[in-house]
C-alpha cells in the first residue's frame, strides 16, 4: 500500500505537471545563472524586468496550453542582494554567489519597469508588488541556475510517462505473439519462441541503441517506443506459457464444438484468464521501463537536455561530483528513481501475493 500511495503521489504531481511547479517555464528551463549551485533553501530576491514585446503578448492564460507545454516567461528575471528607492529610481545591488565577484549597484527607472506614468510613491508601491518578488528555492539549483525541486517534479512526467507506453506497446505485442504461439502450436510455435529467445538473449540496453539508431533520432517519444519494444518478450512467453495450460481446458473445447473463431476465442476467453499474470509482469516492466530510460538518458542516448529527465539530471550531477553541490544534484534523482522503482517492485509483490490461489486468506 505505501508503494500504491507513492504511485498514485506520482501519478498526481505527472497529471498536475506545470500547474503545480515553482517554475513553470518549458521544460522548468527557467536559468538564472547567478544562482547556479545553490543549496537547499535558498532564498533570493529577483527583480522582474519587462521584456520588449511582453506588453504585446495576451494576458490571459490558457489553461491547457500551460499545463501542456508550460508559460513562456514574460520577464527577464534579475537576482539581486538589496535594493533601494532614490527619488524616481531603483538601485539594485546584483547577487553575488560562492563564484561571484563584487558588482557596481545598477540603477533602473521606475516609470520603465512599472511600463506607465504615476507619482513616485505610487511607482514604488507598483514596484515593490509587481516587479520584485521573493522565491525559495527548497532543493537548491542546478549547475545552469535551474530549480531542482520544479525539474524533479516535472520528471515524473516523463518517468511514468515512458512507462505506461513502454508497458503498453509490450502488452499488445507480447500478448499477439505469445497468445498466437501457445494456441496454434506446431512450428508456429517453434518459429515465434525461436524469435522471443533471439530477443531475449539481446541486452535491453543495446537493443533500445540499435532501436534509436535505425529510427536515426533520439528523444522522448524515440525513448518511449525503443523501450517498449524491448520489453514485450516477457509478456509473450507469460502469455505463451498460460495459453498452453488454458487450450485444453473443458470451456476452450466447448467453443470449438459450438464453431467459434479462433480469434474470439483468444480474445473473449483465454486471455481474459491471464488478467492476473498480465498486472504482475506490467509492474514489474514498469519498473524496468523506467531503470532503462534513466539509464539511457545518463549515457545521453535518451531524453535529451533540456527536458528535465532524471537520468539526465543523474548525469549533470554526476559531473559535478567533488564539489559541493555533487552531492545532492546527483542523490535527489538518485532518490526520486529508487523510490518509484522500489513502489513498482513493492506494488507488484503485493498483486502476486494477491492473485496467488495458494496464498492463505488472512
Amino acid at each position: 500500500m505505501a508503494g500504491l500511495g507513492f504511485i498514485l503521489l506520482c501519478t498526481l504531481v505527472a497529471l498536475l505537471g506545470y500547474w503545480v511547479l515553482p517554475d513553470n517555464s518549458p521544460n522548468a528551463n527557467n536559468s538564472l545563472v547567478q544562482l547556479q549551485k545553490e543549496p537547499p533553501g535558498l532564498h533570493a530576491t529577483i527583480l522582474r524586468l519587462p521584456v520588449a514585446g511582453a506588453a504585446a503578448a495576451p494576458t490571459a492564460d490558457n489553461l491547457f496550453a500551460t499545463w501542456l507545454r508550460g508559460r513562456t516567461p514574460r520577464y527577464q528575471e534579475v537576482p539581486i542582494e538589496s535594493y533601494r528607492f532614490e527619488g524616481d529610481s531603483l538601485f539594485t545591488q546584483p547577487y553575488r554567489n560562492h563564484s561571484a565577484l563584487a558588482d557596481q549597484p545598477r540603477r533602473y527607472a521606475l516609470t520603465q519597469l512599472v511600463g506607465r506614468q504615476g507619482t513616485p510613491a505610487e511607482l514604488r508601491q507598483a514596484v515593490e508588488q509587481e516587479q520584485l518578488v521573493r522565491r525559495t528555492y527548497w532543493l537548491g539549483t542546478d549547475k545552469a541556475g535551474r530549480d531542482e525541486l520544479s525539474r524533479l517534479l516535472l520528471g515524473t512526467r516523463i518517468s511514468l510517462g515512458i512507462g505506461l507506453v513502454a508497458v503498453l506497446i509490450s502488452l499488445v505485442l507480447g500478448m499477439a505473439i505469445g497468445a498466437v504461439a501457445g494456441y496454434v502450436g506446431g512450428w508456429v510455435d517453434s518459429l515465434l519462441l525461436g524469435l522471443m529467445t533471439v530477443v531475449w538473449s539481446i541486452p535491453g540496453i543495446m537493443l533500445v541503441i540499435a532501436i534509436s539508431l535505425a529510427l536515426d533520432s533520439k528523444g522522448v517519444w524515440t525513448s518511449f517506443v525503443a523501450v517498449g519494444l524491448t520489453m514485450w518478450v516477457d509478456v509473450a512467453r507469460v502469455v505463451r506459457g498460460q495459453m498452453l495450460s488454458l487450450r485444453e481446458k473443458t470451456f476452450v473445447e466447448a467453443g470449438r464444438v459450438l464453431g467459434l473463431p479462433q480469434s474470439r476465442l483468444i480474445a473473449r476467453h483465454l486471455l481474459p484468464n491471464m488478467t492476473g499474470p498480465l498486472i504482475v509482469i506490467a509492474t514489474s516492466n514498469f519498473a524496468a521501463a523506467i531503470l532503462l530510460e534513466a539509464g539511457l538518458s545518463f549515457l545521453g542516448l535518451g531524453v535529451q537536455p533540456p527536458a528535465p529527465s532524471w537520468g539526465l539530471m543523474v548525469n549533470e550531477g554526476f559531473q559535478l561530483l567533488g564539489t559541493e553541490a555533487g552531492l545532492w544534484l546527483t542523490l535527489l534523482p538518485g532518490l526520486a528513481i529508487s523510490l518509484l522503482v522500489l513502489s513498482f517492485n513493492l506494488l507488484g509483490n503485493g498483486l502476486r501475493d494477491a492473485y496467488d490461489p495458494k496464498t492463505p486468506l488472512s
